[in-house]
């Protein structure tokens, strides 16, 4: 089977975690994987991949690389004359932008398209005008994917006359479902603990709030770090205020990582303060990895991840009293951070794990092909 999946860019994100992590397995199982990067300034692929996975960058196939509206045209016809090149069986686009290249570029090849969202247009503002564009182009895919019940519920009355929408959760990468936890390593006496964060040093991430509530606690928990992986415009202000809460050296900004599961393996205590979300990759691995989690109830994602708070220290949205009750609980029982993590990786693994999510999306292939290319699905199957 090929399968074309497109997306802005191949650097650090979600998408492009997850993006790699589903060409890798398709691959391994004989499917034919193109990633297209459709981004003006190309750039390399932060994460690693197979020799299989064949990587092409729209950006080579253009003229110029600057951004502008004569720009775009060019690499939509690019973008078209590579479909009718590599006749895909099946087109993937992921975030905004580059589904509504996707479809223009795809119109009248007859080539099956699925339109990823990768957040809850609910709770994330947009302006009218965008959200009339979006809706107009997602009547056009063939099917629109998210990635929980929760979305999937709210998506028609933001976006109505959609052909389909469908629920495909990120999947757990296999090298954190191959991990095996050392609860000893993990909780032994006399080591320095460090609690983590993962993502974009941006507002919607909240890192400013997760200092200051590590600072209330610092004093009583001199054995704790707070380390937050990951890049954004707030770098300096974060540093800033580390520095000012006197915690510069208790409190590190590590930068973005393209391995971060042994990162998140080594730490004993995940926390994530963000005032809105899609599906956080961050918090799935980190529960996959048995860390137990302290997480805020945001509109999307978390509560579905933990099942209600059941395999998770579940948090009202910003209540900053509750986060740090919370978190010194879990700093000082190590039984109960050894039991809630856990249970969490036992849970998730069982949700979330690589084949569960394959699975999923050999569905969605399945009725999207069998009515127009009955051939194709066999061709499928025999490869999985």
């Amino acid at each position: 089977m090929k399968i074309l999946v497109a997306l802005s860019s191949l650097y650090s994100g979600g998408a492009e975690r997850v993006a790699c992590t589903l060409a890798e397995a398709w691959t391994a199982r004989g499917d034919d994987v193109t990633l297209l990067a459709t981004f003006s300034g190309r750039g390399n692929c932060f994460y690693p991949l197979p020799e299989r996975v064949r990587v092409v960058y729209l950006a080579d196939r253009v003229a110029s690389h600057e951004r502008s509206l004569k720009n775009r045209v060019h690499r939509l016809a690019a973008y078209r004359r590579l479909l009718r090149d590599e006749k895909p069986d099946v087109i993937i686009s992921f975030l905004p932008g580059v589904n509504v290249a996707s479809v223009l570029a795809s119109r009248g090849l007859g080539i099956p398209l699925i339109a990823c969202e990768r957040t809850d247009p609910v709770a994330w503002p947009m302006p009218l005008w965008k959200k009339r564009l979006y809706g107009l182009v997602y009547r056009q895919a063939d099917m629109v994917t998210v990635q929980t019940e929760s979305a999937a519920q709210r998506l028609p009355s933001v976006f109505p006359g959609l052909k389909s929408v469908r629920v495909v959760p990120n999947p757990v990468p296999s090298p954190v479902q191959a991990y095996l936890p050392d609860p000893g390593s993990r909780h032994a006496p006399g080591i320095r603990r460090r609690l983590v964060a993962m993502g974009r040093l941006c507002e919607e991430k909240q890192f400013d709030l997760l200092i200051d509530v590590f600072a209330e606690l610092a004093a009583r928990r001199p054995e704790w770090d707070l380390v937050i992986y990951g890049e954004g415009p707030l770098r300096e202000r974060l540093q800033q205020q580390a520095e000012a809460a006197g915690l510069a050296a208790r409190i590190k900004l590590a930068g973005a990582t393209n391995a971060p599961w042994p990162e998140l393996a080594r730490s004993d205590i995940f926390a994530m303060t963000s005032r809105v979300e899609g599906f956080p990759n961050a918090l799935l691995e980190a529960m996959a990895l048995g860390l137990p989690c302290a997480v805020f109830d945001c509109r999307s994602g978390p509560r579905e991840i933990t099942r209600d708070g059941s395999d998770a220290l579940l948090i009202a949205q910003n209540d900053r009293e509750e986060l740090a009750a919370s978190l010194n609980h879990l700093m000082t029982d190590p039984v109960r951070r050894l039991t809630l993590g856990m249970q969490a990786r036992a849970s998730v693994l069982a949700r979330y794990s690589l084949p569960v999510v394959l699975e999923c999306w050999d569905h969605l292939f399945d009725e999207l092909m069998a009515p127009a290319a009955g051939s194709r699905v066999p061709q499928r199957e025999a490869n999985a």
